[in-house]
């Protein structure tokens, strides 16, 4: 994959690379599709969940995009510029409307980006806004905003603010978007329904100002277990399935009444540690008693948990080699990969010699917190993970659940260690950076999914350079050195890079995407 970064030298240039206009033949028929995971709400600015914004793709639309590569493009801005080191102003794409038939304005962008922080959220699109400290509207389609430092990322993380009509009002709940009221986009779709945990269903949006989409209408359900998703296609009842299971993805291969669609992904999924507290609820001694102090603030007990762990095993056996042993957050060839940085080798006697040299030549016990329906084998992952453990001597008990009751314990500090997964949509390291790994704080943009609230001023004060370093090459040094900080503190446990893999029915095609989002606008009639 080739680095992806967005480019002072093309802002500069006024980024002319545009969508193209010419409408694809619009085909009347609908599209049936069914994805692993919901999504927690329609309103597009309610959760920076994967599952959630890739419905929010079919219906709103951001200024920039970013295509299947996640490099940045166009969208409802056909350009941006630098006007000096600290103000970027964007142009907004003339003729564009909102499913109610308004007109996209300046004024709308800036509704949108006032509204973000003010939704109450379990993990807010605020990270992507938090660099803007003002926004001026120029006229009806020119904004700038302004930025305390430069901030070279600004065009990246724009593609994650969705925009709505300045119309919607103050203070609109999410339960306006999910009843349909509020659900108002420039996007290729209309909202019709929304069945939470079961289906989204769509219309096709003959206004749209981009190709059409090739789809009349669109079944979007939710089919979290993954032998009735299968079960689903094979039967024809749905067409696109996401998440293939990695034991049915050979048998799918050889079937040709279905195709397979895959590609790498920059989703890692990764363990979170606890290293805040002096005390921590789920460790405790080998046999149950409560402990003084929390080993997981000890680094050389993190290493020791991290080197337990054969990754390349987990890949092969469980994963049946649809993912990468990682040891960091982007994988090899993009833009942050750090060379530097190993995969953690296999090492259980020196795991047993460094909880040793720590205090704990006994172990101790531990609960591995995680979902059972967000990620590529995620429960059984945590299974092998604890056996790994107890081998060094730490005991560990798994619970497993669904994502939304794991958030909320998250959220709420209850958990001592944690499986979870983290996509660098943007294409590069930041948001990993600064959102997973970042020092956590009252009225900091730092640590808003850091749920261990690991915290190491060293890589906040590299990062934090990266972040308002315009030269791309000078940008992704700062970051690999924050990066190599970070996994030389064991500040998390990565474990591997998911593959993405889709299959669709005979006679359709989907298109891969790095930030494995499932959308309706790649999925195409064979030609």
């Amino acid at each position: 994959m080739s680095p992806i970064p967005f480019c002072r030298r093309a802002a500069l240039l006024g980024c002319a690379l545009l969508f193209p206009l010419a409408a694809l033949p619009a085909v009347a028929q609908p599209l049936s599709m069914a994805v692993s995971a919901p999504p927690a709400s329609i309103d597009p600015h309610y959760y920076t969940l994967t599952p959630s914004i890739q419905v929010s793709r079919h219906m709103f639309e951001a200024l920039t995009r970013r295509d299947e590569n996640v490099r940045v493009q166009p969208s409802l801005a056909e350009s941006w510029r630098l006007v000096d080191d600290l103000t970027w102003e964007f142009k907004l794409r003339a003729g564009v409307t909102f499913h109610n038939g308004d007109p996209l304005t300046a004024e709308d962008v800036a509704f949108s980006l006032k509204r973000v922080p003010t939704v109450q959220s379990p993990s807010s699109f605020a990270v992507y806004s938090r660099a803007i400290t003002g926004v001026e509207v120029v006229d009806p389609l020119t904004i700038r905003f302004k930025t305390a430092t430069p901030y070279p990322l600004l065009a990246n993380d724009l593609a994650q603010i969705f925009i709505v009509p300045r119309a919607i009002g103050e203070n609109v709940p999410s339960s306006d978007f999910n009843s349909g009221k509020a659900a108002i986009g420039t996007g290729p779709f209309r909202f019709v329904s929304y069945d939470p945990n079961n289906r989204v269903e769509m219309a096709r949006n003959d206004s749209y100002w981009g190709n059409k989409p090739e789809w009349e209408r669109v079944n979007y359900r939710i089919i979290t277990n993954s032998g009735a998703r299968v079960a689903a296609l094979l039967s024809g009842d749905v067409a696109v399935i996401d998440n293939v299971p990695t034991a049915d993805v050979a048998r799918i291969r050889n079937n040709d009444r279905v195709s397979i669609s895959e590609g790498t992904s920059l989703r890692l999924i990764f363990l979170g540690l606890d290293t805040e507290r002096t005390t921590t609820p789920d460790v405790r001694g080998p046999n149950g008693e409560a402990l003084d102090s929390n080993p997981l603030r000890d680094r050389r007990v993190r290493e020791a948990l991290s080197i337990a762990i054969n990754r390349p095993a987990i890949v092969q056996r469980v994963m049946e080699d649809v993912a990468v042993a990682a040891g960091q957050f982007m994988p090899a060839n993009s833009f942050g990969y750090n060379p530097a940085i190993p995969v953690p080798r296999f090492d259980p006697d020196r795991a047993r010699k460094l909880l040793a040299e720590a205090g704990y030549p006994n172990g101790f016990s531990v609960t591995l917190r995680g979902p059972n329906d967000r990620y590529i084998n995620d429960s059984q992952i945590q299974q092998v993970v604890a056996q790994m453990w107890a081998r060094v001597g730490v005991k560990t008990q798994v619970e497993a659940a669904p994502l939304a009751t794991l958030i909320g314990r998250l959220n709420r500090f209850e958990a001592s260690a944690y499986l979870l997964g983290w996509s660098n949509s943007t294409g590069e390291p930041s948001t990993s950076l600064r959102a997973v790994m970042g020092s956590r704080g009252e009225g900091s943009s730092l640590g808003l999914s850091n749920y261990g609230r690991y915290s190491n001023p060293a890589m906040d004060k590299v990062t934090e350079e990266a972040m308002r370093t315009l030269d791309d090459a000078a940008r992704e040094k700062l970051m690999q050195q924050a990066m190599k900080i970070a996994m030389d503190d064991v500040a998390v446990i990565p474990l591997h890079t998911q593959k993405s893999v889709w299959a669709t029915r005979r006679g359709l095609t989907y298109t891969p995407r790095l930030d494995e989002e499932t959308v309706a606008t790649g999925v195409h009639s064979a030609r």
